[in-house]
This record gives structure tokens, C-alpha cells and sequence, in this order.
């Protein structure tokens, strides 16, 4: 099953490898039984540690990687193939002797943890937030013996997921309830489940000292402006809620100059490790409540956060970026990720030969329709405008495909449903006023997208779209404050320009840090004439 390539670098890393591992499978006669056959044993073939064994399990195909003579273990239900491959690799490294890559601090939280912990998160091979979800999990039953994960690849339990009503992944149960969906980070789980975590996060933050610079952001902008924050020798912090922003949610970046192609996912972490090379203080999991700039130039700036804890700082760079924009029509709210989803990549398998609805003509509405439409049994576009605003040659490519239609100067009105799930939407012909009725099983929103800055208040000057008022330097309305990114008036919100804005917005800072901490008055011309003295017996 594995290329040449893939056996190759698998190989390298299984070298790594210092304790037994044996892989204990649940098979029957069906073919992804033989797949997940096959692939246990071209594993077990690159690695004298490596075993391959038979078990009964309530789910097959599945298999268990396991330490034996241990309780340390890690189960996939399914073959863990597509963005779940790393997620085998890492799961096989771990169990085989390789600590995960997470701070002692947190490592030692995760052992910490009381009670016991029955974890299962339905996947898709196709989800780029699932692996972030899965990967921790993993990692915290192989730390814990009193915690216990299987990822079970949807798309092969169909049942299961209807039982259970799943429309949207990564979808994790604890115990047999519903636990969380959508992207976690292992250090989000680990604080959902230690209810003192919180308070004492705010009480650490709460002592910091003040910052030269304050980065209010992790995405493409905020991280640019730590980083060149940082290279100034002045004392740098950012808060992130994530790293990526946005940018986790995009599959595939093919206009970031000089990389032909790379996934979100891959770029975020690249981000994170690129700010954390630097001395930059990094305080993740963190939401700014609200700013109060200072009060006069060289003074300090107030950012509170949600855990009530308050940072200062003689300048700030807010750089929150931005999130969907839902329709905010009845029924979108009540059957979010019961049928009304904005990720296509992370959900459409769920969907398999049903129909559905991708609400958006620009790009991002087009790209999703296309993709979906490999996988879906119909998919219907419903643009407001009378015509299409993606790309032509996105255009063409969409009018190619046999199991979709478009459906022009539509305005969606209501979202319907049957209390578990999506079952159609009403939308009105903008021509006529008529109302028309679709039978769904599926709901994409993909209509653009809102910036972050709720939480400003009327601290800073906000333009009627919500966005940051800035000038060409980065500079809002309040001494002090700049921002960068796609929360501010910026046009065009692209990766590369953010990044440019938040390099601008971080030397704009620094400028103004120099300026209001000169000297008051100019020195006495005595000084200036010693000055240049010694100046010139120095040269």
C-alpha cells in the first residue's frame, strides 16, 4: 500500500524506535479488512521491534498499537491513510519508546489528570483539523494508562455515524458523551478536563512585566510582527487563540510566492515554529476581552483577557484576523454541524451520494462545490448576485461536472430541518420575490468572511465593515496601536499581504517605541561639543 517514498521515510523514523510494538488487529473478509492487513504488515516488515497479531474488537477492520506488557496503547478504527498517516507515524514512535513533542510542564498536566478517560473521535481521511485532534489524544493515552483513544475514520463506520447523528468531524466522545467537535489542541483538551487550569494560567499572566510589543493574533499577520518584533531585541509577547488563523482552515495554498503548494496546516506549524525560534513570549490559548490604549504617547497600553487577567504594553499590534460570515438566517444556528457546515474538505465525506448546498459564488463557494462534487450525489450552487464571482477558469471547470447546478440572484431565507438534521433550505428569486423550497441533506456556507474585532469596543476607529482603520504604516486611531491583517481595511486579504502588513505593522511599532522614549529636551550644546570630541579621537 505504501509507495516507495512513503516505505522509505517510515523506515528512517521507525529507526527511532526503542520499545517492542506489537499491532493487534480486528479483521474480517471484507476488502478494507485486507487493506488494513497489508498495510500492519509492511510496517511490521521495516522494523525487527514490530509485530503483527490478531484480537477481537467490537469495531473491524481495526487495530491497536500497542506496548506489550503495558497499558499503553492507541486504536484506529479504519486505515489510516490520507492526513491520518502522520497520526499512524506519530502514534507508532510514541508507543515505541519516542516522548511527543510537548513541554515537561504539559506532559506532566497530562499524567496528572484523575478519573479515567474513554475517548473516540470520528474522522475523515480528508480533514485537515482531524489529525491536530487525533494526535493528541494519542499522545495522552500513551502518557496516561488511565486514558484511552480509537480514531475511527467515518467514511468506513457509516453506521455508527448515523447512529450518532455525526455530520461534522472531528467529532469526540468522553465516556460515551459528546465531548467537542471541530479542531483541539492537545493543550485545549488537557484544560477542558483540569478545571483548575484557567485560573491559574490568569494568575501567571496577570505577574508578566510589561511589553515592548504585544501581538494580539497568531495568524500570518501576528506572527510576522512577533518575529520582527523580536529581531529588534525588545521584549515581545503574542497571544494566539491558535496559530494559523484562517490559514488552519485552508487545504490548499498554491499562490504563497516561491512555494508552489503547501497545505494550511503545514503553514501554520511552520509559523508556530519560526515565532518560537525567536524570544518571543508565547501565550496560547488565550482571547483578548477588550483594549485600552494608553493615554497619552509613551505610556502603557491595557489588553484584558476573558480569564480576567490584564497585560500591559507600550505598544500593541492587533492582528485577530477574521472568521466565516454565516447567512443569519432561522434555522442556521440550530443545525450547525447538524447538516449546516463551512469546512467541505473536513465534512464532505459524510455526505457521500447525498445532495447538497454550497451557499456562495465567489472562489471559496466554487473550489468547494467542485470538491464536493466528487464525493456528494448532487451539489446546487446558490449565489445572491446574478452572476458567479469565482474565477473563470473555476467557472469552467464547475459547468464541466454532471451532478451539479447553479442557481443565480437567490437569496437564502430559512434553513429547515427536522430537530436532528438538515432537510432542505427556502430561498427567494430575487426577479420574482417567489419562494422555492430544495430537498438537502447538506448545507456549505461559503460567503466570506467577518473580521475579529467584537471585543475592540470603540477603542479604535472601525470602518462600516468593522474593520481596523489603519494608514500605510499600520497606525490606527490611538497612539501606540497598530494592526495588520485581515481584521483591518486592508484590501485584498491574501497570506502574503498579511504578512507584509504585520512586518510593516511590527517596524511601525518599533519606530514609535525610539520616538516617544528620546529625550525630552535636545543636550546642552557644551555636551554636544564634548561630544564630538571624543567622537573624533575615537576615529
Amino acid at each position: 500500500m505504501l509507495d516507495a517514498t512513503l516505505t522509505a521515510t517510515l523506515k528512517t523514523y521507525l529507526e527511532r524506535v526503542t520499545e517492542p510494538i506489537e499491532l493487534a488487529a480486528a479483521l474480517d473478509d471484507s476488502p478494507a479488512a485486507g487493506q488494513t492487513r497489508e498495510l500492519l504488515d509492511e510496517i511490521a516488515a521495516l522494523s525487527d521491534k514490530i509485530t503483527v497479531t490478531t484480537q477481537a474488537d467490537e469495531r473491524t477492520p481495526s487495530f491497536a498499537i500497542a506496548r506489550p506488557g503495558t497499558d499503553i496503547a492507541v486504536r484506529f478504527a479504519g486505515v489510516p491513510l490520507g492526513h491520518e498517516f502522520t497520526s499512524l507515524v506519530l502514534a507508532l514512535l510514541q508507543v515505541g519508546g519516542v516522548p511527543p513533542k510537548i513541554s515537561d510542564e504539559l506532559a506532566q498536566q497530562v499524567r496528572d489528570l484523575p478519573g479515567e478517560h474513554h475517548f473516540e473521535t470520528y474522522m475523515s481521511l480528508t480533514c485537515q483539523n482531524c489529525p491536530d485532534v487525533v494526535q493528541a489524544l494519542n499522545a495522552m493515552s500513551v502518557l496516561n494508562p488511565r486514558i484511552t483513544h480509537v480514531a475511527i475514520e467515518g467514511g468506513a463506520f457509516q453506521d455508527e455515524v448515523a447512529e450518532r447523528k455525526i455530520l461534522a468531524v472531528p467529532t469526540v466522545y468522553r465516556n460515551g458523551e459528546l465531548f467537542g467537535q471541530g479542531r483541539m489542541t492537545l493543550e485545549e483538551i488537557v484544560r477542558k478536563l483540569d478545571t483548575g487550569a484557567e485560573a491559574r494560567d490568569a494568575e501567571r499572566l496577570a505577574a508578566m512585566e510589561p511589553f515592548d510589543v504585544l501581538v494580539v493574533g497568531g495568524g500570518p499577520a501576528g506572527a510576522t510582527a512577533a518575529i520582527y518584533a523580536s529581531r529588534k531585541g525588545i521584549r515581545t509577547g503574542i497571544l494566539v487563540e491558535r496559530f494559523g488563523g484562517q490559514v488552519m482552515d485552508t487545504m490548499s495554498i498554491e499562490n504563497f510566492v516561491s512555494v508552489q503548494h503547501t497545505e494550511g496546516p503545514k503553514l501554520s506549524s511552520a509559523l508556530e515554529e519560526h515565532v518560537r525560534s525567536y524570544e518571543v513570549e508565547v501565550m496560547e490559548l488565550q482571547t483578548a476581552r477588550s483594549l485600552r490604549p494608553t493615554a497619552e504617547a509613551g505610556g502603557l497600553a491595557s489588553v484584558e483577557l476573558t480569564n480576567g487577567a490584564v497585560l500591559q504594553a507600550r505598544s500593541v499590534v492587533v492582528a485577530t484576523g477574521a472568521r466565516w460570515r454565516h447567512m443569519g438566517v432561522p434555522g442556521e444556528e440550530e443545525y450547525r454541524n447538524k447538516g449546516v457546515t463551512f469546512c467541505p474538505h473536513c465534512d464532505g465525506p459524510l455526505f457521500k451520494g447525498k445532495r447538497v448546498a454550497v451557499i456562495g459564488g465567489g472562489n471559496s463557494g466554487i473550489e468547494a462545490a467542485i470538491d464536493l462534487a466528487g464525493v456528494v450525489g448532487h451539489v446546487t450552487v446558490i449565489e445572491f448576485l446574478d452572476e458567479l464571482r469565482a474565477d473563470a477558469v473555476l467557472q469552467r471547470k464547475l459547468r464541466s461536472l454532471p451532478n451539479v447546478e447553479v442557481i443565480l440572484g437567490a437569496r437564502t431565507t430559512e434553513v429547515l430541518g427536522n430537530g436532528e438534521r438538515v432537510t432542505g433550505l427556502t430561498y427567494e428569486d430575487r426577479a420574482t420575490g417567489e419562494l422555492k423550497h430544495l430537498d438537502l441533506e447538506g448545507i456549505f456556507v461559503q460567503i466570506g468572511l467577518l473580521p475579529n474585532t467584537d471585543w475592540l469596543g470603540e477603542s479604535l476607529a472601525l470602518s462600516p465593515r468593522k474593520e481596523i482603520v489603519i494608514d500605510d504604516r499600520g497606525s490606527t486611531s490611538a497612539a501606540g496601536i497598530f494592526a495588520a491583517g485581515d481584521c483591518t481595511t486592508v484590501p485584498y486579504k491574501q497570506i502574503v499581504i498579511s504578512m507584509g502588513a504585520g512586518a510593516t505593522s511590527a517596524l511601525s511599532a518599533f519606530d514609535y517605541l525610539i520616538r516617544t522614549s528620546a529625550p525630552a529636551e535636545e543636550p546642552a550644546p557644551a555636551a554636544v561639543k564634548e561630544s564630538a570630541k571624543e567622537s573624533v579621537a575615537v576615529s
